[in-house]
């Protein structure tokens, strides 16, 4: 497992504002809150072997079969058991883009994968850490499409329905990303009922526990969506972008999405994080870790406006300090 993702706040104790985690960190779960709180008796007693009252509800929001929904105890659980599943199936390579999430290659290690061009493709849709939207081309391999940030773009993607339709794509979400709700663990997978009924052979019982379950299907009932507001989230996006590159010495690449993945010359991302955490206790994800990239790289995630101003400032300041001590 990488030690290095992204919301290491357990780290550092008192953080202002988060930009290290791709979590929206203005969503409103009070509702969410009020209903589990009337439902925590449900901790005394067995979960479903399998989320099916949860699968059911989704795969009729989704227009397509029950067969084809498995839902898991977050999206990287899933990540890891269709690892395990084609692994076992025979498959002995994998395929994985870079930069992107490293728990791809982490799983097909684990399960004795080797990397292959005609391995597996793993494809994250829009991509992490780089906010990127990509159109799959067709593929003759099985292409496992990561979509777990699917509402933070307004970028087309992949439906449900079309995963299903094609029996080479293995389709995950997250409602954990959807929702916010990271401390519940929850995520679904899409596929064809041939591909899902052998995925299941490899599922444990009771992965997905009680109140995650009851979660999800308040959400899936409710859809109260992390970004009430994706429109003017990521015009947000693109202002703080903008206001980032006009900083000397950063340069921020475009994006799709809520976040961007940022380079500082001169310096490391690791000293920008540490004063940035301890100047301002403000926290962003160096982002050095992902294969492709270098010690000068970081990503953060878009917040409020004033928040987001914050971080600007607190980066000048960085940046004017640091040439400050090479003039001397």
């Amino acid at each position: 497992m990488l030690q290095g993702h992204g919301d290491d706040t357990y780290r550092y104790g008192d953080v202002r504002v988060n930009f290290s985690s791709n979590i929206y960190g203005g969503a409103d779960l009070s509702a969410l809150k009020s209903y589990l709180s009337n439902r925590l008796e449900f901790i005394g007693q067995y979960p479903e072997p399998e989320a099916y009252s949860l699968e059911m509800l989704i795969a009729e929001r989704e227009g397509i079969p029950n067969e084809c929904v498995l839902v898991t105890n977050g999206a990287t659980d899933a990540i890891y058991l269709i690892a395990q599943m084609l692994a076992g199936e025979g498959y002995r390579h994998y395929h994985i883009p870079q930069p992107t999430f490293s728990e791809y290659e982490d799983a097909c290690r684990m399960f004795g994968m080797t990397e292959g061009d005609d391995g597996i493709l793993w494809l994250c849709n829009p991509n992490n850490p780089t906010g990127q939207v990509i159109n799959p081309s067709p593929n003759t391999a099985i292409t496992v499409l990561d979509q777990s940030y699917e509402l933070f773009t307004l970028q087309p993607l992949m439906s449900a329905r079309e995963a299903v339709a094609c029996e080479k794509i293995i389709q995950l979400h997250s409602m954990t990303k959807t929702y916010a709700v990271p401390g519940l663990r929850l995520g679904y997978v899409v596929a064809a009922a041939p591909v899902m009924e052998c995925l299941r052979r490899y599922v444990r019982p009771w992965s997905v526990n009680t109140l995650a379950i009851e979660a999800g299907k308040w959400l899936t009932k409710h859809d109260v969506v992390a970004v009430p507001d994706i429109w003017g989230y990521l015009k947000e996006a693109q202002r703080l972008r903008m206001r980032l590159n006009e900083i000397p010495g950063i340069s921020v690449a475009p994006t799709d999405t809520c976040f961007m993945l940022a380079e500082i010359k001169g310096n490391t991302a690791a000293d920008l994080k540490d004063y940035l955490i301890k100047g301002h206790r403000l926290l962003i994800r160096d982002a050095s870790n992902f294969h492709g990239l270098t010690p000068r790289h970081f990503r953060i995630s878009t917040q409020r406006p004033d928040e987001n101003d914050l971080l600007v400032e607190a980066i000048r300041e960085f940046i004017s300090q640091a040439d400050g001590e090479q003039t001397l």
